[in-house]
């Protein structure tokens, strides 16, 4: 086994830094800024709560309550929607806590520990597809939560609010609820990476308080669980509903795929790998059976009470006869989905935006671009209709992020044996620029990956943007089961393709070692 190179430092936690004195001498690199840079382990305070809190934040948020309900809106009972996503989180919590590892160990966030796998700017590839589903889901969180908003207003002010002229479709309160909503975040995002993690420890106690009552009030309307917990569903548990679980199932992973890719972006704080895992294990599945419950429950005592399966919480409680429950319940739901944007969908795409442009793009700057994709992406369309929300929205790009998830889940822990060179992340002088800052074995295993995932595509006859038949017919099957095809497809390829070995040639360009000189290690044998 190689030495450990003479500038990381190894704590005796197992935790990874970079010496200062390597820290300076990248200050010139194109590859580097302060935000890309290793948390020095003075810095790594984030404690199990912290993470836990962060869980909670990101969980209880309208998307993840209307996810839940979707499943109620597809015909499934609430025994059935409860154990979807149940495993769902069970199974994404596996890759999200591979990927945790490395940021805790090095301090690193999620584009620069793509780099040691896909190369200095193959890494741009796997951060910015990232970055641009994040994108997508900062801006369906700010449509909801400036559609809370816009609700909670009509009851104020009444009809002069909400029966507005109409603009594209839409009443202009509505669009003026939504702006209104996009700026208070960006205020937020303007001031760092610091007042993101500060909103988060305040908000998470409170953010559980909004769905609290709007269950309360509907229990209370419907006459108690009896009527609610005796809707037997449309499905039954025959061919239709295994029919509609794989594809669930996969949207529930998809829903939080996302963050098992960009974990590092968080655990780089962590205080220990224990702190990290621990919070993490506590927070994702509590918080989300949580979401799921309440949402299930409710949604299915709005069918009792309205007759309809209503997934939209804030379209539910405007039905509501009480201004006051409204009102309260929608505040908190606010800022519930403040939380939850902040931490889930800007902290990630602006590191991956700085990635790409390391000397020009900082982290505010990135959460702006951000909130500018996030409406140039039309959210509205994507959640307007649960089939396209679960099977087209979250199906698709759950295949495509299993691929990049599958790539480095192989490459930390089967090809590198969670051991990389800090310094080499960040110059084209090192193991990792592989040949021209591409690692092509990275590239043919998403590829791969992410056709075998999602180019059998398709949608119903009557909804969707895919071809009933599938993108590609054959590969239809392998549709209903993406995230998983992805991940599994991807990770066998890349491992095959950068197995380990002692000679550097197996995971280098020869030409690479030719031009740089062949005393270059193996990334595969560094000792980190």
């Amino acid at each position: 086994m190689a030495p450990t190179p003479a500038d990381q430092r190894v704590h005796d936690d197992g935790r990874v830094e970079l010496d200062p004195a390597a820290v300076g001498s990248l200050e010139g690199s194109r590859f580097f800024n302060e935000e890309l840079a290793p948390v020095a382990i003075e810095k790594r305070t984030w404690t199990t709560y912290n993470y836990f809190a962060l869980w909670m934040g990101m969980a209880h948020n309208i998307p993840s309550y209307a996810l839940a309900a979707s499943l109620i809106a597809l015909g499934m009972n609430w025994v059935q929607a409860l154990l979807t996503i149940t495993i769902g989180n069970l199974v994404v919590l596996a890759p999200m806590l591979a990927n945790s590892h490395a940021g805790t160990k090095y301090g690193i966030p999620f584009p620069v520990f793509a780099r040691a796998f896909y190369g200095l700017r193959g890494a741009n590839l796997a951060a910015l597809l990232r970055a641009f589903i994040a994108c997508g889901w900062f801006g369906i969180q700010t449509w909801v939560g400036g559609e809370a908003i816009y609700v909670i207003l009509g009851r104020l002010l009444g009809s002069g609010w909400r029966d507005s002229a109409m603009i594209a479709g839409q009443h202009w309160t509505l669009w003026l609820s939504f702006v209104v909503f996009w700026i208070g975040q960006m205020l937020i995002i303007w001031r760092g990476m610091d007042a993101v993690r500060r909103f988060e420890n305040w908000t998470a106690p409170l953010v559980s308080v909004g769905f609290l009552i709007m269950l309360g009030y509907v229990l209370v309307k419907a006459g108690g669980f009896g009527p609610i917990l005796s809707d037997g569903g449309k499905l039954g548990w025959g061919p239709d509903f295994w029919k509609v679980f794989a594809p669930s199932l996969m949207a529930m992973i998809a829903f939080w795929s996302t963050l098992s890719l960009n974990m590092p972006d968080f655990t780089r704080f962590g205080g220990s790998q224990r702190k990290q895992v621990r919070g993490q294990i506590l927070g994702l599945p509590t918080t989300m059976t949580f979401i799921a419950i309440v949402a299930i429950l409710t949604t299915s005592g709005g069918h009792v009470l309205y007759g309809e399966d209503i997934w939209d919480p804030a379209k539910l409680a405007d039905k509501f006869t009480s201004p006051a429950v409204v009102v309260v319940a929608l505040v908190a739901l606010v800022l519930a989905t403040i939380s939850a944007n902040l931490a889930a969908n800007v902290v990630s795409p602006s590191y991956d935006f700085s990635n790409a442009f390391p000397k020009k793009i900082t982290f505010a700057i990135g959460g702006g671009i951000t909130g500018v994709i996030g409406i140039l992406i039309q959210p509205w369309r994507l959640y307007s209709d649960p089939n396209i929300y679960i099977f087209a929205w979250l199906g698709f790009y759950g295949g495509l992020l299993g691929a990049v998830a599958g790539v480095l889940v192989a490459g930390y822990w089967f090809v590198n044996r969670t051991k990389l060179r800090l310094k080499d992340l960040y110059t084209p002088d090192g193991v990792y620029w592989f040949s021209g800052g591409w690692n092509w074995r990275a590239l043919v295993a998403t590829l791969v990956g992410a056709v075998l995932a999602v180019g059998g595509a398709y949608s119903s006859a009557d909804t969707g943007p895919f071809p009933a038949d599938g993108l590609i017919p054959f590969l239809k099957p392998l549709y209903d089961y993406n995230w998983v095809i992805g991940l599994v497809g991807a990770f066998v390829v890349f491992a095959a393709l950068a197995r380990p070995s002692n000679k550097p040639s197996t995971y280098e360009n020869k030409e690479e070692i030719s031009e740089r000189g062949s005393s270059r290690p193996d990334p595969a044998a560094v000792d980190g």
